[in-house]
């Protein structure tokens, strides 16, 4: 099978990643999408995020509502810092089975050079980019970069400006699933 491998630290996971996971299972070429709850972006410093157990409960919450999309601890038991390109091969390592490709938002594009083997996993795995408002792409992509079509749904919403939101009390239904928004309630998560 060929598995989008749509990684982040989903804290929280909220209606713009529920959006690309449901649609790029769906339209964007593969067979599964695998959210990967991650620990640390190493490109992120200043926010340290939850604990694993609720990411990874929030990300399930989504993937039990979109076909074909599946909620993967995988990266979790991976050594920091956290690379995309050893968190790949390793999956191609324990899933020879599988082909995977990365599913980025047009932000990661951009910040590419950043990355550590980005030349490698573009090589390796190739990349499906999910248009984000905001973010003007160059005309002239590199090898093994897919971006997807026009007319793909988008939303701006970042987990930051969630987190501040409920910090300050605000209530932050329709930017996360409602799941995901009674969950973050339940469990008392981000107040200051």
């Amino acid at each position: 099978m060929r598995i989008g491998i749509y990684s982040g630290s989903f804290d929280p996971i909220h209606t713009g990643h529920a959006m690309v996971a449901n649609y790029v299972s769906q339209w964007g070429g593969v067979d599964e999408l695998w959210l990967m709850v991650s620990r640390l972006n190493p490109l992120k410093a200043g926010h340290a995020p939850s604990e694993d157990v609720h990411r990874m409960a929030m990300a399930g919450l989504v993937a039990a509502k979109c076909r074909k999309v599946v909620v993967s601890d995988f990266e979790l038991s991976l050594p920091l810092p956290s690379y995309t390109y050893v968190t790949l091969c390793k999956l191609r390592e324990h899933y020879p089975m599988h082909e995977f490709v990365l599913v980025v938002g047009a932000d990661n594009l951009l910040s590419l050079d950043k990355w550590r083997n980005p030349e490698e996993i573009l090589k390796e795995f190739g990349m499906i980019v999910y248009p984000r408002p905001g973010y003007e792409l160059p005309v002239s992509l590199p090898e093994g970069v897919t971006v997807l079509g026009d007319g793909v749904p988008e939303a701006y919403v970042s987990s930051t400006f969630i987190r501040d939101s409920v910090a300050r009390g605000k209530d932050v239904n329709y930017f996360v699933p409602c799941e995901v928004a009674e969950y973050i309630r339940n469990n008392n998560l981000y107040k200051i």
